[in-house]
């Protein structure tokens, strides 16, 4: 059993510390904002995961089913979403790092459904899970702990990657230059937007 929990660990730590939109979104946020935007952010993703292993690792075929047959919806308002916060965080006014605004209920509320629903329209995040819990030999007639063990081990695995990102981000606040934050702006935003492109073209490839 702590096996299994272990290599949830494991695998939500993997998948969550793959680069993509997500880790420049909350890199981004953190640096601008303050560690408490940056790991509400991450938080979001890893309760996105923790769905999407539940989904995989109790074996909700039909659900499962569901969500991979309309990839093309869920592409398409994802990449669009992408495309939309790749484009504001392009254009939008630089905030200053020296100072981080306060943090409000509606903002906090904002960094984490914007990532839970962006990680939520990635289809391809269930096919991952899926194909690795029947690696892990989970599925109908193995009971409730084990599935339940791989889940626990994924929400915790994704949550320590965006706590370890959020504080080390954070660290560096102090030490980074406004020109330097501007720099990752600019490339955050570029490979958010050119990501959502990706996606909504690939729903159509």
């Amino acid at each position: 059993m702590f096996s299994v929990l272990l290599r949830g660990f494991a695998l939500g730590f993997a998948i969550a510390a793959s680069p993509g939109p997500i880790f420049f979104l909350c890199l981004r946020r953190t640096l601008l904002r303050g560690r408490l935007y940056g790991l509400v952010s991450g938080l979001g993703v890893a309760t996105a995961d923790g769905l999407y292993a539940t989904i995989a690792s109790f074996g909700f075929a039909a659900m499962a089913s569901a969500v991979v047959s309309g990839r093309r919806p869920l592409a398409v308002i994802g990449g669009a979403v992408l495309i939309g916060l790749g484009s504001r965080i392009l254009f939008e006014r630089r905030l200053q790092t020296s100072t981080a605004p306060a943090a409000t209920h509606a903002g906090l509320a904002w960094a984490y459904l914007s990532t839970l629903g962006l990680t939520i329209t990635n289809p391809a995040t269930i096919i991952s899970f899926a194909a690795l819990a029947a690696t892990l030999g989970l599925g109908s007639g193995t009971g409730l702990s084990r599935p339940a063990a791989l889940v626990a081990g994924v929400l915790l695995g994704s949550a320590a990657w965006w706590c370890l990102l959020a504080v080390a981000a954070s660290m560096l606040r102090a030490r980074v230059r406004p020109s330097v934050v501007r720099g990752i702006s600019t490339f955050s935003g570029l490979a958010i937007s050119l990501l959502g492109m990706l996606a909504i073209y690939s729903a159509f490839s």
